[in-house]
């Protein structure tokens, strides 16, 4: 192994893992994701069980199940209160957590934080009346498109230079409004702490009007125009997302978390195209992004980093291996559920030429036949965010909405995994027999 790419490997891992900021983004993203959960099985309820439009395969259009379209509402409610306000979500955890980086636990930070991208948000919307057909135009509005998943870059945006703010101008003292010591401590803060806030909200505030009046463009506009959807574009397009799966499982070669430490790079991309997914499947439109992140789960990582569950397969039918073979009969309940760190650090995996080859090839290779087959239709588009650690084959059905061809495309993922690593474990085999 070539040291001189093994420490720039690590070099690399350790900065990214470091990053103030992209570890404050995925410890935000992994806060929110129970919400993200909840919404998703809330957008599949509500189609998939109590979908009473006729001749849309649901629960509620079999004979003697109409009942079930009555809880439809409750379950379009839940799903607006979550997957609609994933930005708002995002403003108030990532800000938390920036101002948590920097020692400060004020939990006015991430009222502030919300108020400021609010104070970006265009509050009037036109409509067209039902009656006479004519434009209206409706003041004092928040419209879902700055709250949902499209709004969710300029939401971090916003966290992340308010709360950075704040805390700069606070640690500096300048417009500290001081208290006689009568004041009670929490009466005495909320002092010395106004001006800061008042700044804050001024400056992000200003910036969005001048943004505007200088270039006619919202800083909305501007940032999903010019930024986020470039970025999605790469990143939910086959070759960039090989990239960060190729990135990810090298990082696992030695030894290092490549899901977690490149997750706040690639999860705000991918959870965008889920959200836009999950947004067309329950108003009944063409899915827009095959890539997103339950694709990631259903054919990048089942059974684990490197698709390992091959791996069990192969050790179990071809190894001569004994210590190979007792550590992948103690790791299959652990790889049913998609966890593969007893295979990664047991067989070992890290630091193991002969098994590291075929853990960096499967998942790109398993990848690539996800995306074919999806886009050849004979897969359905992951349009709910099942839990990583539901089983293989169930959770492609939950993902998809129902689709047996996407649990067809699980599954056969997993025998992909399996041929890529069986002429490796025969190899091991050879290695045993050349040291003997």
């Amino acid at each position: 192994m070539n040291e001189k790419f093994m420490d720039v490997m690590l070099t690399f891992a350790s900065k990214v893992s470091n990053n103030r900021l992209l570890s404050c983004i995925r410890d935000a993203f992994t806060d929110l994701m129970p919400v993200i959960i909840i919404g998703s099985f809330c957008t599949l309820f509500s189609n998939v069980v109590c979908n009473t439009t006729p001749g849309y395969m649901s629960l509620a259009n079999v004979p003697g199940f109409a009942w079930l379209g009555m809880f439809k509402p409750l379950f379009v409610a839940a799903n607006y209160g979550t997957m609609n306000m994933m930005a708002i979500g995002i403003v108030i955890l990532l800000s938390a957590k920036v101002a948590e980086s920097y020692g400060n636990k004020d939990k006015v930070v991430s009222i502030l934080a919300l108020s400021c991208f609010i104070s970006l948000c265009v509050t009037s919307a036109t409509a067209v009346a039902a009656e006479s057909g004519e434009a209206v135009t409706i003041n004092n509005v928040l419209a879902s498109n700055y709250t949902n998943a499209q709004g969710l870059f300029v939401a971090m945006l916003v966290a992340v230079v308010s709360a950075t703010l704040y805390v700069k101008i606070v640690n500096s003292g300048k417009l500290k409004i001081s208290m006689p010591d009568s004041v009670p401590p929490n009466i005495a803060r909320s002092f010395e702490i106004l001006f800061p806030c008042a700044l804050v909200l001024i400056i992000v505030a200003g910036v969005g009007f001048a943004f505007e009046q200088l270039l006619g463009l919202t800083l909305f506009q501007a940032i999903t125009t010019f930024i986020q959807a470039p970025l999605k574009n790469v990143m939910t397009g086959l070759p960039g997302f090989l990239l960060i799966i190729f990135l990810s499982v090298i990082l696992w070669f030695f030894g290092i978390h490549g899901t977690q430490t490149l997750k706040g790079i690639y999860e705000p991309v991918l959870l965008t195209a889920f959200a836009e997914n999950e947004a067309a499947y329950a108003a009944g439109e063409a899915i827009p992004n095959i890539i997103s992140t339950p694709f990631m789960s259903c054919f990048s990582t089942v059974t684990g980093a490197g698709i390992t569950g091959g791996l069990i397969i192969a050790v179990l039918l071809f190894s001569k291996r004994d210590d190979y073979r007792s550590i992948c009969k103690l790791a299959i309940p652990c790889g049913i559920f998609n966890i593969n760190e007893p295979i990664t650090f047991g067989i070992p995996i890290v630091m193991n030429p002969i098994m590291g080859i075929p853990f960096m090839i499967a998942p790109i290779v398993t990848s690539a036949f996800g995306y074919f087959m999806t886009s050849i239709g004979f897969c359905g588009t992951m349009v709910v965010n099942a839990p990583w650690t539901t089983p293989p084959g169930l959770m492609a059905f939950m993902a998809s909405g129902g689709s047996i061809g996407a649990v067809i495309t699980q599954l056969l993922c997993v025998v992909i995994s399996f041929l890529i690593y069986t002429p490796f474990v025969l190899l091991a085999n050879k290695q045993v027999e050349a040291q003997q």
